[in-house]
C-alpha cells in the first residue's frame, strides 16, 4: 500500500505507510488507493474503518468498484431516488 483517502465523518483521511493507529467511522463516500502510480476507486457505503501495523481495514454495508460502476445505470438510480425523495412525507 502506497497510500489510501478516506471520507470520515470530520473530513478526508489520507493513510500512508507507518500511519498512527485509529479506528474511524466513514461516510458513503470514495475510497481512493494508490498502488505504484495508478489510483483504483471503490464506492463504499459508509461505516468503519481501523488502521493498524500498516493494515487498514474498513467494514462497510456495501462497496463497489469505481471500474464496475455502469455510469448509465447510477444515474438513472440518482433520478428514481430524487423522485422519490421529493414525494416523501414529513421530515424524514
Amino acid at each position: 500500500m502506497k497510500e489510501i483517502i478516506l471520507s470520515t465523518n470530520s473530513g478526508q483521511i489520507d493513510v500512508l505507510p507507518n500511519h498512527a493507529p485509529i479506528a474511524i467511522a466513514i461516510n458513503i463516500s470514495i475510497l481512493r488507493r494508490r498502488l505504484n502510480d495508478q489510483w483504483l476507486m471503490m464506492a463504499l457505503m459508509g461505516d468503519f474503518a481501523r488502521i493498524d501495523n500498516n493494515k487498514v481495514i474498513v467494514l462497510v454495508n456495501d462497496a463497489e468498484k469505481g471500474s464496475d460502476i455502469d455510469p448509465h445505470e447510477a444515474q438513472q438510480t440518482l433520478e428514481i431516488t430524487k423522485a422519490k425523495l421529493r414525494q416523501a412525507e414529513g421530515k424524514r
